[in-house]
């Protein structure tokens, strides 16, 4: 992390050097900012446990201070911040692949992988997020005009919106017992969400805060520990797709309709919008629903991405944590440079992540996974200090407790994000 930290100082540093001749032609700096910002991108999705908007914070708090053209300082912000949320599909997919025993209550992907199809995973990924880029960028103009008019009333009701999307994410549940676990898992999250969320934690780092110990806790150590006892990695076979191009073709739509929904809604995130995506579409077998879940998904976070622009542009409310970033530090947000950038960065972090990830599946499979697994645990355990002190570890400990909810009662983990959800939804 502090590597990364410097690195990113380092290049920034290196950006405005080289960007300061050619500040007359904003295009130039520009794209020095997005070369760097993929360089950043890819180095920090690949750190286990980062959230892409701890790390948004964390660049922007030293990009500030550099004199170089805003717009490539923005450039580099916006490129780093859209390559992560591609590249953090590898060490998701790498780490914490459970014992073949477990693999009903694994992960999609990780259900993939166990089945030696995790090169197919990283390509479905890239595949959707790249597909929901291109697809992103036409469908926000009009949504935006619409979504402009209609939005004071959804803010004046959000609490109403918020319910919903809970007890929608109930009603994805396919038993009465699972419905139930979701129930108690929502109720604990959201509990913790209200006893933390509005305390204040600090760190070492120049910005925190309690989200990243939080989403680890919840999401990344009850993953971890369940595989501390699996044999790791199992050979994987070929990179071909195994489903149909209309079936990846609705996933991306679904998955982009997902975004549209997150992108101007606060408290909801890309696994949540993908779930309840996919549980709109008709039903299929469970290799297909897991392929689905994962193209879905990935075309939600990087949809969301696009759809958080204009709503920024349109509303003038930043919706993810590079956004808030760039309007903290007053650096240029504006459509003509951020949607450029996004694209041409997406592009980019698409045809890196079979390239990076077929790599790390191999260099990953030929370590010992028990050892693995605590090296990265006691990675989230520095970050949770790094970003929020020893509150942060305490609240890595609860939020890790709260996370193996879903597991011993039998529900979805995207329950868990009621720990945003739930808070707001209660104002």
């Amino acid at each position: 992390m502090f590597l990364i930290g410097g690195s990113a100082i380092t290049l920034l540093d290196r950006v405005a050097t080289l960007a300061s001749p050619a500040a007359a032609d904003p295009t130039v700096a520009a794209l020095l900012g997005v070369v760097a910002g993929v360089c950043l991108g890819t180095c920090s999705g690949l750190v286990p446990g980062l959230h892409a908007n701890a790390f948004a914070l964390l660049l922007a708090g030293v990009a500030s201070e550099f004199p170089g053209p805003p717009v490539a300082v923005a450039a580099a912000v916006l490129a780093a911040s859209t390559v992560h949320t591609f590249l953090d599909v590898v060490p998701a997919l790498t780490l914490g692949v459970p014992d073949a025993a477990l693999a009903p209550g694994a992960l999609p992907a990780h259900k993939l992988v166990l089945g030696g199809r995790g090169r197919e995973a990283l390509r479905l990924s890239a595949l959707g997020s790249g597909a929901a880029l291109c697809l992103a960028v036409p469908v926000a103009v009009p949504l935006t005009e619409v979504l402009v008019e209609g939005y004071p009333t959804v803010r004046d009701h959000l609490w109403l919106v918020l319910v919903g999307v809970a007890a929608a994410l109930v009603w994805t549940e396919p038993s009465r017992r699972s419905k139930l676990a979701a129930c108690v898992s929502i109720a604990a999250s959201t509990g913790l969400g209200l006893a933390v969320l509005d305390r204040a934690f600090e760190g070492p780092l120049p910005v925190g805060g309690v989200l990243a110990p939080l989403l680890a806790g919840l999401f990344g150590i009850p993953v971890l520990l369940a595989a501390r006892r699996g044999a790791g990695i199992p050979p994987q076979g070929d990179a071909a797709l195994a489903t149909s191009p209309r079936s990846v073709a609705r996933s991306v739509a679904a998955g982009t309709g997902g975004g549209a929904f997150v992108g101007y809604l606060p408290g909801v995130s890309a696994g949540v919008a993908g779930t309840l995506a996919l549980a709109a579409l008709p039903g299929r077998d469970p290799d297909e629903s897991t392929r689905a879940y994962v193209t879905a998904t990935s075309a939600a976070t990087t949809a969301t991405t696009v759809f958080a622009l204009f709503a920024l542009a349109g509303l003038g409310t930043p919706r993810t944590g590079a956004l808030v970033a760039l309007t903290e530090a007053e650096l240029p947000t504006g459509l003509g440079l951020a949607v450029p950038v996004t694209v041409v960065s997406g592009l980019c972090g698409a045809v890196l992540v079979p390239v990076v990830g077929d790599r790390a599946l191999a260099v990953v499979g030929k370590l010992d996974q028990r050892r693995l697994v605590t090296a990265v645990c006691a990675l989230l355990v520095v970050l949770s200090w790094a970003f929020a002190g020893v509150g942060g570890v305490a609240v890595l400990v609860v939020a890790g407790v709260v996370g193996h909810l879903p597991v011993r009662f039998g529900c979805r983990r995207v329950h868990l994000m009621c720990v945003l959800i739930g808070p707001l939804a209660l104002g």
